[in-house]
């Protein structure tokens, strides 16, 4: 075994157990009911599972499998390239999306790299927290020419994970007793959502480094697509062990940000 730049090793009580993580899985909720009666069911299941874990699967959530086909395609293509040419989209003073492979979690150099996209193009922002400064910067999205019409096959995957993240957010509105539109204002105007596509190249220390480490997310809703490789753990409330996440052919993975959290 070579030597791992520190930069990514993790302190011994943050490294993946990889052979003692309980086989327990998360919740797996059928999106797919339509009748009253199926509905209060499934919101019963969609609170049980923000209370108990944070984090759920949904299946039958409506997002056309040709559509993530084509983007996980796209991802593999564009992550494929060289690094001269990946760098040539990399995140700038101009943009915070793009290219990155730099990445940190807690202090401790992530083992991934990433292309970020807004939802929203551009977003304009203070350039700093002067009240007396009224400039402005304008975040533009970065544009790959490789693979062909990677630009557009985001825009559209980002249409989807807008429409599941607003039926989600109606569900989870209706398990705390509100009406099912309650958090829609809160979303629909001046969001930040972004999409990220992350590409975990093979550690050849999987015992001393991690895809990425230990977070909570601060936003409302995070949607993971987990391929078939898996890796993802999470953390159940209760007993505060690790959990490997099985991957479900075709689910994605919904994590409760911290926005929602503190409503449960």
């Amino acid at each position: 075994m070579g030597e791992v730049d520190p930069a990514f090793i993790q302190e011994p009580q943050h490294r993946a157990k990889l052979y003692t993580i309980q086989a327990e899985e998360i919740p797996v909720i059928d999106l797919s009911s339509s009748d009253p009666s199926s509905i209060e069911g499934l919101v019963k299941e969609i609170g049980s599972a923000c209370k108990e874990w944070g984090f759920f699967q949904v299946t039958n959530h409506g997002v056309p499998l040709t559509l993530r086909q084509s983007i996980e395609k796209a991802s593999r293509m564009f992550f494929s390239q060289t690094l001269e040419e990946k760098r040539k989209v990399s995140r700038d003073e101009s943009s915070p999306c793009g290219y990155y492979d730099t990445e940190h979690t807690k202090n401790v150099r992530d083992w991934k790299e990433v292309f970020d996209f807004q939802a929203k193009d551009p977003t304009f922002i203070p350039l700093n927290s002067d009240e007396h400064d009224h400039r402005i910067s304008n975040w533009t999205n970065q544009s790959p020419q490789y693979p062909p019409n990677f630009r557009d096959i985001i825009v559209e995957y980002v249409e989807e994970m807008e429409k599941l993240s607003f039926k989600l957010m109606e569900l989870i509105a209706l398990s705390l007793g509100l009406e099912a539109k309650r958090f829609e204002e809160f979303f629909s105007k001046d969001q930040t959502s972004f999409i990220r596509l992350n590409h975990y190249p093979p550690c050849p220390y999987p015992e001393l480094a991690l895809g990425v480490g230990r977070h909570k997310d601060a936003g409302a809703l995070t949607i993971l697509a987990q391929d078939e490789v898996g890796g993802l753990q999470v953390k159940r409330k209760a007993d505060q062990e690790w959990v490997r996440v099985k991957p479900t052919p075709d689910a994605y993975i919904i994590n409760v940000g911290d926005i929602i959290q503190v409503s449960f």
